[in-house]
């Protein structure tokens, strides 16, 4: 049975980080969440501007308030009370800053559940927790690991698995996989295509999707078989088409090496490379230069022993004339099919996994 979704009503928390890399959290909510009625996003930085239009340019009706005071009251009068306070930051090493702290405390004097999906685990703060008991409210911490006992060892079930499996890996972190993956998935679902995204993060989770996991909260022992373990699970739910995994990191990202144990579980038929050209160097490491795209690709395509179809670019720091030139770019230095989803739709990505669909439909079985 469906959860009984949305949750509630959630102010995202994001001082200081909106419309930047560390605010992930809280854009992907802002783009979409069915886990929770996103109400207004906290940042005193952009306070007065709507959430959508500086994310992405086009309005949405999630404001931007300067605290919680104004998110609360503005939510009352709409008429939609706030039942949820969740902790939009992803900040380096996935600490919680002090002034997060203190932002956590309020929201829990003012009766508001909490939500976090850092590496600071809220409910085994003595204090918060103490706080949280008072006020009659739960603190969530999404990255917790789960018990062992609960846990999956890889088994080789993958190959049972029918549907067509695509992951979505990119060239840093931070830089759209989650976003691409996504918006692939609802583009085959609009065609008729049944979709599902195996998540890997705590965003997507966070978001909703119902076949997920936490990878960086996993003991490394299970983290292919959890990832196994998932899309089977939605294999023998919805009997999908089509299978997209979210990636982390990158295979190269000196912090945040992300995508082998993806590329080893999934199995997959092909990759999608989501890529920042504007980027000179990883994010958050000015000393280390991003590795050359075609590096890249070769790395991941050596690894995997299967294709990379298609780069997906995410247009930080260019305009559209810049992401047309950076396409061309791309497709001559690689031969690839390069665009720009969250501009321009998915409908050129789902073609390609369409057209993977239809030559596996003209194998001999």
């Amino acid at each position: 049975m469906s959860a009984p979704w949305p949750e509630g009503n959630a102010i995202l928390y994001c001082e200081g980080a909106f419309a930047t890399t560390y605010g992930k959290t809280a854009h992907g909510l802002v783009r979409r969440s069915e886990r929770y009625r996103v109400l207004s996003v906290i940042d005193s930085t952009a306070a007065g501007g709507d959430a959508g239009e500086l994310l992405d340019g086009r309005p949405n009706g999630i404001a931007v308030h300067a605290g919680l005071d104004a998110a609360l009251a503005a939510a009352s009068e709409a008429g939609l009370p706030a039942t949820h306070f969740v902790v939009g930051l992803a900040t380096d090493g996935g600490r919680l800053p002090a002034t997060g702290r203190a932002a956590v405390e309020e929201a829990i004097r003012s009766r508001l559940h909490v939500v976090c999906g850092l590496h600071d685990f809220l409910s085994e703060d003595p204090g918060l927790a103490a706080l949280a008991a008072e006020h009659g409210v739960t603190l969530v911490d999404v990255r917790k690991p789960p018990p062992r006992d609960e846990l999956h060892f890889f088994s080789g079930k993958i190959e049972e698995i029918g549907a067509l499996r695509l992951a979505v890996l990119g060239t840093d972190s931070a830089v759209g996989k989650r976003t691409t993956a996504w918006l692939l998935v609802d583009e085959l679902r609009r065609r008729g295509r049944p979709a599902e995204l195996v998540g890997t993060g705590q965003t997507a989770w966070l978001q909703g999707a119902r076949y997920s996991l936490v990878l960086d909260s996993l003991i490394s022992d299970f983290i292919t078989g959890e990832i196994e373990h998932a899309a089977w699970r939605a294999w023998e739910g919805e009997r999908p088409a089509v299978l997209v995994f979210e990636g982390q990191g990158s295979l190269l990202n000196p912090a945040y090496p992300g995508g082998y144990e993806l590329l080893a579980a999934s199995r997959p038929a092909a990759v999608i490379l989501q890529h920042a050209p504007a980027r000179l160097a990883y994010d958050g490491f000015p000393g280390y230069a991003l590795h050359p795209l075609e590096h890249q690709i070769r790395a991941i395509e050596v690894i995997s022993s299967r294709p990379v179809v298609a780069v997906t670019i995410n247009h930080e720091g260019l305009d559209r004339d810049a992401v047309r030139r950076a396409a061309d770019a791309i497709t001559a230095e690689t031969g690839l099919p390069a665009f720009d989803v969250l501009r321009d739709g998915a409908g050129p990505l789902a073609a390609i996994a369409e057209d993977l669909l239809a030559r596996r439909a003209e194998r001999p079985s």
